[in-house]
């Protein structure tokens, strides 16, 4: 490919920051609306679009370009047609800039709802989001670091700040029952990055260690590290002395790369190699180059999902090859997330009696049972109060020959929804070449 598709790429990521760093939808032509006094609905989204975590965040400005397209003649609620102004913020990837940015969307912008991609940043936007009467939707970390991150309790909730994603008790499961499907010595080696999801992870009583206790794996906890680290070789060292044939926690892609090619290096050779963050962007993989076939991850969303948008009916393949075909790069899985994000902010200021009351945006969430591009959003029906649990399946990343690509992401286990297809069996590290 030529560099053009990646420049225009660019062009367009810069034209919609400054758009919505203004007021992007608004500054769309919008004829014959009718426009009462106070009709125009402010949405404030965080976003991490750089620092650490900015992959998370690759897709938003284009997700961002298909969200102002469905609006560009205004939002329909009841039998009133209401302007919309969407406001951006980067929060950096950095927790103290997410204070930051929520609170001047909150108190400045006065938005009517914020929408939060990046799961970091849901704790201080929802706290100032419950204090202010806010609704607020995220997404993209685990439930478990939603609520109990927050203080929170299943049985109570919060009152104005909701959360949708699959918990770390699904995930689990699924790494189990992956790791359950072949044969092993069943010795864990575990690491986790010191964050609000890593910590989840780690729990001792609803984490990785309370699950492999269950399922009978002796454990090498290495225990968390900072996010800052790089260097794993005390880790390495601990999983190769144990004996460690299976090796998973929660670490991003930057961190495994380093400790995968210190592992290498110290003849530490696994089995299974199932990481939670990871392995949801191709282009970690890519760059472990022929050390990246067959690691394993949780899998958040497919082109393989059978799910559609409610914004642009696309199926989950035809989105996945929308953007391919719009960027040149390869599908990542937070485009669902991301897109889904969006779904339900829609579907809740839509729902409302009146979009501009923040306590019948409020109920309306409360209400929401919504057929998204992710699979049911379903806070109606909810045992846990403030959530929605969405699907998750297990998958393999696999060498493809010749292909556009050079990874591919299979799915290898439905063990919490099995209305997601399997696509293949987990395969050891040993028989993969």
């Amino acid at each position: 490919m030529t560099d053009s598709p990646k420049r225009q790429n660019q062009a367009s990521r810069r034209r919609v920051l400054e758009i919505a760093a203004a007021a992007p939808l608004a500054s769309l032509p919008m004829f014959n609306i009718a426009r009462a006094a106070g009709s125009k609905i402010k949405i404030g989204y965080i976003t991490a679009l750089s620092g650490v975590r900015a992959n998370f965040g690759e897709a938003d400005l284009w997700t961002l370009e298909k969200v102002k397209a469905a609006l560009k003649g205004g939002l329909k609620v009841g039998g009133k047609t209401y302007e919309v102004e969407i406001i951006a913020k980067d929060n950096q990837s950095d927790p103290n800039r997410s204070s930051a940015v929520s609170n001047d969307l909150i108190l400045r912008d006065k938005v009517d709802l914020v929408l939060v991609q990046d799961g970091d940043a849901a704790a201080p936007a929802g706290q100032l989001c419950d204090v202010n009467g806010i609704p607020m939707l995220s997404t993209m970390m685990p439930w478990q670091a939603f609520t109990f991150g927050r203080g929170g309790t299943p049985d109570k909730g919060f009152p104005y700040s909701f959360h949708f994603f699959w918990g770390a008790d699904d995930l689990m499961k699924t790494f189990f029952g992956m790791w359950n499907s072949v044969k092993t010595n069943k010795v864990l080696g575990e690491f986790f990055v010191d964050n609000p999801a890593g910590a989840s992870f780690a729990d001792a009583k609803f984490g990785m260690p309370a699950a492999a206790a269950a399922n009978g794996y002796k454990q090498v906890n290495a225990g968390m590290f900072k996010i800052a680290t790089d260097d794993f070789s005390n880790q390495v060292a601990a999983f190769k002395n144990g004996g460690a044939q299976v090796v998973s926690g929660f670490a991003f892609a930057n961190h495994f790369a380093t400790f995968w090619k210190q592992a290498q290096q110290a003849g530490l050779k696994p089995e299974v190699v199932t990481m939670a963050a990871a392995f949801l962007f191709p282009s970690a993989l890519a760059s472990l180059g022929a050390a990246g076939d067959g690691m394993s991850s949780e899998v958040w969303w497919t082109p393989a999902f059978p799910f559609k948008s409610t914004i642009t009916g696309q199926s989950a393949r035809e989105l996945a090859d929308d953007w391919q075909k719009s960027t040149g790069k390869q599908w990542t899985q937070p485009i669902g997330y991301g897109h889904a994000l969006w779904e339900s902010g829609l579907a809740a200021l839509k729902g409302a009696a009146d979009p501009k009351d923040h306590k019948a945006v409020r109920d309306a969430i409360v209400n929401m049972n919504l057929a998204s591009i992710v699979g049911p959003i379903n806070f109606k029906d909810s045992k846990i109060k403030s959530i929605a649990v969405t699907g998750m399946a297990g998958g393999q990343w696999r060498h493809t020959k010749g292909g556009k690509f050079p990874y591919e992401l299979v799915i290898v286990n439905n063990t919490t929804a099995p209305e997601l297809p399997v696509q293949s069996e987990l395969k050891l590290l040993s028989k993969l070449g």
